[in-house]
């Protein structure tokens, strides 16, 4: 159960949902640099997020959640693409606060200005952001608000997130096509599946298999239960995109990099990667040459 997606169905009724456990990845991630346990929690619920969000696209690309503030948190963002993959990141500064919770409403409740950005990037096609206002206690519960009037669509979403694993709950209700499919519909079974998933622990959520959380909620439904999905780690950066990074800022500060450093280096912040490019490589990328 380390790394695993399980999209599952109520039968004869539109409620469909994922159930998402982090291990490894989420270790991998926090591995990249000391977190304060709380910005460790913060950063499990988004990454656990973002792959429930990344689910419910049915598209070839890229989701992700980015927070910015002001005050010691400044940022915080999780990916997620449509392979599963996925990756985090936080900037901060040690507050004392954060080094004795294990709750990222610690966090949430400190940060300054906040805004949360839902930014959707398909392969082919036009980039999506949404903007979700970061006035409720948790994560989830701003999701959930985001989704009950923006995208006006029913939603119910559980995280946690201990030193060692992430869990994660989605649960949608989905528009009913026609009048003949609304009357065949059990009008009792959203607020039924949203008081059953409320009996849902913390450490169950995290440490219990998908199909035995899904026997434990709803043993009383007809559950159906599609192959699972593995996510993974995994960084998006490279060689290329680094040229392209440079390519952006110019071959006048290119110029003026390679007079401090020279060969240029440049890390990723997500894997620790280090590309570096030469005098040569890096005016190469403008059609100039040494002299």
């Amino acid at each position: 159960m380390s790394d695993l997606r399980q999209r599952f169905f109520i039968e004869d009724c539109p409620v469909r949902g994922e159930v998402v456990h982090l291990e490894e990845a989420l270790q991998t991630i926090l591995a990249q640099r000391p977190y304060q346990p709380a910005v460790q929690v913060l950063l499990g619920e988004m990454l656990s997020a973002t792959a429930l969000l990344a689910s419910t696209l049915k598209i070839k690309g890229r989701i992700s959640l980015q927070i910015q503030a002001s005050g010691t948190f400044r940022w915080g963002m999780a990916e997620c693409n449509h392979l599963g993959e996925v990756r985090a990141l936080a900037d901060y500064e040690n507050d004392p606060h954060f080094e004795h919770a294990q709750d990222s409403s610690v966090v949430l409740s400190t940060l300054q200005n906040p805004v949360l950005f839902i930014n959707i990037e398909p392969e082919f096609g036009e980039r999506y952001q949404g903007i979700v206002p970061l006035d409720q206690p948790t994560l989830a519960g701003c999701l959930m608000q985001y989704y009950d009037l923006s995208a006006q669509i029913p939603t119910h979403i559980v995280l946690a997130t201990t030193a060692e694993r992430s869990g994660g709950l989605l649960i949608q209700l989905l528009p009913r096509n026609n009048e003949e499919e609304q009357q065949l519909i059990d009008e009792d079974i959203w607020p039924r599946l949203i008081m059953l998933t409320g009996t849902l622990k913390a450490d169950e959520l995290t440490d219990l298999p998908a199909n035995e959380i899904l026997y434990r909620l709803y043993n009383e439904e007809q559950v159906r239960l599609p192959e699972q999905e593995q996510l993974k780690f995994g960084c998006t950066c490279s060689k290329e995109r680094c040229a392209a990074a440079l390519q952006q800022i110019g071959v006048d500060a290119v110029r003026e990099t390679l007079a401090e450093q020279n060969p240029i280096q440049m890390d990723c912040q997500f894997c620790q990667a280090r590309y570096t490019f030469t005098a040569e490589e890096a005016l190469g990328l403008f059609g100039e040459h040494l002299s």
